[in-house]
């Protein structure tokens, strides 16, 4: 069973390619979810505020896959595609690529912008920094206080991370495991007395 993901590690540094006397400034940035698009965009419009084009591509979850891709004016599938072909060949997710055109008054034809797109996007993940993720798996505990000894025996002995806790008479403890042991880990405290577990 595959449990890791490749995404980056950080923003990546912004490149700049040059085709024709256009420019395309090439970004990338770790992501989690959909509503951290749009913002981003926005700040390169900014950033960029003589900029024609803002396209890009993005794709999150590692087993439940959403994507997207946005030509934002250009032909079609000339620009979102040529960059989303770049995330696909490099294997990663939760990530988005941005590249900008500044327009230097000679036409590229579709096959240089795809050309030029996707070479943008490649250089930018060449210089990002590509590193591998485990794909968790979150449960909540529920016990009494009674029995805390028990449950932090096999959170030690199975290295297993605890992400929250609130320690009452009666407490709940969130845990997060890998995805290959989570089966494992959900049987043990299931088969044990007085010990509630679900997932989050």
């Amino acid at each position: 069973m595959k449990d890791t993901y490749k995404t980056i590690a950080s923003p990546s540094p912004e490149i700049l390619f040059k085709e024709k006397s256009s420019k395309f400034f090439g970004y990338a940035f770790p992501i989690e979810s959909e509503e951290q698009v749009k913002p981003i965009i926005d700040s390169l419009r900014k950033e960029h505020p003589h900029a024609v084009h803002y396209c890009y591509a993005y794709q999150i979850g590692a087993e439940k896959i959403v994507y997207r891709a946005n030509d934002d004016g250009e032909p079609s599938n000339s620009a979102g595609a040529p960059i989303y072909g770049q995330i696909q060949s490099f294997g990663i997710t939760n990530i988005l690529i941005v590249v900008v055109r500044i327009f230097g008054g000679i036409k590229l034809g579709v096959g240089g912008l795809i050309a030029a797109y996707k070479t943008a996007a490649q250089m930018t993940l060449e210089t990002s920094e590509i590193i591998e993720k485990t794909i968790d798996i979150h449960y909540l505990l529920s016990f009494d206080y009674k029995n805390i000894n028990k449950v932090m025996r096999v959170v030690k002995d199975k290295n297993v991370e605890i992400v929250n806790q609130k320690m009452e008479m009666s407490c709940e403890i969130e845990i997060v495991t890998r995805k290959k042991n989570a089966e494992m880990i959900f049987d043990i405290f299931n088969s044990m007395f007085e010990i509630e577990i679900k997932p989050v």
